[in-house]
C-alpha cells in the first residue's frame, strides 16, 4: 500500500471575519507568490514564494542580539545609524526574528499543510452559515500554487463551505479549469485595458487575463470584477476597462480605492516604492459613472 503525500503550500496570513472579500463573513487565506509586480501593490510581502525577513527599525532597541545570532552576518548599521539587512546574504532562516526582544524583526510566510489550513477555516463555519459567507483564497496570486489551492478548494467544497478565489487571472486557462467545480465565486482583478499600459503597471500584458475573464463569463461562472483605482497610474484606463467589460455576464463590478498600507511593508522589506495619491469619493464616483455610461453597473467600495 502506497503512502499518500501530504499537500503543503506557503501561506502568509489567514484573516478571519473579513467582510471585503466576497459576500457575508469570510475567512481570507493569503497564499504567497505572485506573477505580477503591480507598482501600487498593498501586499508586496506576497511577491516571492518563500519566507522573507521584515525589519521595523522604529522598534529596534539596539541590543545587538541579531548581529550575534545571524549565521550569515546579514545585519549591518549604515553610516546614518540605520539598522539594515544584506538581502543577498539573508537566507530567511528566522533565527534573528525568533530572538528579537522588541519584535523589530519578523518573518513573513510559513509552510502549511492543506489539512491544517482547512481545519483553521472550518472553525469559522458557523459564521459562514449564519451570514452567507465562506472562504476566500487570495494572495499574492493564489493560482500560482495550483496543487495546494486545489486541495483546499476540494476540502472546503466537501464541507459545504462557499469558496471564492481572488485572482488577476494571469495563468493558462488549463490551470483554472480543473478547479471550476470547486469555485463558487471569482473576485477578478482588472487593472488596465491597454496591454502596454498593463505591462508598465504590472510587468505583464493582459491578453491572457482578458481571455480567461471572457471564457469564465461564457461559462456562466459567478464573477465580481474588482478594479483598483490608482490616481497617476491607471485612472486613465477606466473608459477602456468599461469597453472590455461591456457585454460580459458579471455579478458585480467594484472600484477599489488605492490605499497606502503597502508602503510600510515595502520599507520593511527594503523594496523600491512608488507613491500614489489616495483617491477622493468624487474620483471614485466619476470612475463609476464612466463604467455605467458603457452599460457596466458599478459601485465603489473599500479594500482590505
Amino acid at each position: 500500500m502506497g503512502v499518500s503525500m501530504e499537500i503543503k503550500g506557503t501561506v502568509f496570513n489567514i484573516q478571519p471575519f473579513s467582510i471585503y472579500d466576497g459576500p457575508g463573513i469570510r475567512t481570507t487565506v493569503f497564499l504567497k507568490g505572485c506573477n505580477l509586480r503591480c507598482v501600487w501593490c498593498h501586499n508586496p510581502e506576497s511577491y516571492l514564494p518563500g519566507r522573507q525577513l521584515q525589519i521595523h527599525p522604529e522598534k529596534c532597541i539596539g541590543c545587538g542580539n541579531c548581529f550575534n545570532m545571524c549565521p550569515q552576518q546579514a545585519h549591518y548599521i549604515t553610516e546614518q545609524g540605520e539598522h539594515k539587512i544584506h538581502r543577498d546574504k539573508c537566507t530567511a532562516c528566522g533565527i534573528c526574528a525568533d530572538n528579537c526582544y522588541s519584535d523589530a524583526l519578523a518573518m513573513t510566510g510559513r509552510m502549511e499543510s492543506a489539512r491544517a489550513v482547512f481545519e483553521t477555516i472550518l472553525r469559522d463555519k458557523p459564521y459562514f452559515d449564519n451570514s452567507g459567507g465562506g472562504v476566500t483564497f487570495s494572495g499574492g496570486e493564489c493560482l500560482v500554487q495550483p496543487i495546494f489551492l486545489m486541495e483546499l478548494l476540494r476540502l472546503c467544497h466537501e464541507e459545504g463551505i462557499h469558496t471564492a478565489v481572488d485572482t488577476a487571472g494571469n495563468v493558462p486557462f488549463s490551470v483554472i479549469e480543473p478547479m471550476l467545480p470547486y469555485i463558487d465565486l471569482f473576485l477578478y482583478d482588472v487593472k488596465a485595458a491597454d496591454p502596454q499600459v498593463h505591462k508598465a503597471l504590472t510587468g505583464v500584458t493582459n491578453e491572457q487575463i482578458i481571455s480567461n475573464l471572457r471564457r469564465l463569463s461564457e461559462l456562466g461562472k459567478e464573477i465580481i470584477v474588482r478594479i483598483p483605482y490608482v490616481p497617476g497610474a491607471n485612472d486613465k484606463e477606466i473608459e477602456g476597462i468599461a469597453e472590455l467589460l461591456s457585454g460580459l455576464k458579471l455579478r458585480d463590478v467594484e472600484v477599489l480605492p488605492y490605499h497606502k498600507l503597502g508602503e510600510g511593508k515595502r520599507t520593511a522589506l527594503d523594496m523600491e516604492m512608488q507613491k500614489f495619491t489616495v483617491p477622493s469619493n468624487a474620483d471614485l464616483e466619476e470612475a463609476c459613472g464612466i463604467l455605467r455610461s458603457k452599460g457596466v453597473a458599478a459601485h465603489f467600495s473599500v479594500i482590505k
